[in-house]
């Protein structure tokens, strides 16, 4: 996963009218996916009712990818209820896992 600010992930969708939360959700899904997640197309979160769908299998991949740092509920909650406020707490969980990721591997 690639390390993101934040504060970037909080402010910018407010800045480009929620465009950016769409960009980072299609981001984060395809890394996750590499790392063995299986979210489906990024297309149905523009779908309304579809997209509840869509960000409950996304939280499934935060789950695995964050090896249960952040459970499929929490993140589900976060980001449905909470907007980009949660999208900025999941980005942070992606942030420490990739920090303590590499710091198993000696790499800083």
């Amino acid at each position: 996963m690639k390390k993101r600010s934040p504060l970037a992930v909080l402010l910018l969708p407010l800045i480009t009218f929620g465009i950016y939360q769409i960009v980072w959700y299609v981001k984060t899904k395809n890394e996750m996916n590499q790392l063995g997640a299986q979210i489906p197309t990024a297309w149905l979160v523009i779908v309304p009712i579809v997209n509840i769908w869509w960000l409950w299998e996304n939280s499934s991949g935060v789950e695995r990818v964050t090896k249960n740092g952040l459970s499929k509920v929490s993140s589900f909650l976060l980001v449905l209820l909470l907007g980009s406020i949660g999208g900025a707490i999941v980005q942070n969980t992606f942030n420490t896992t990739v920090a303590v990721k590499a710091e198993l591997q000696g790499v800083s």
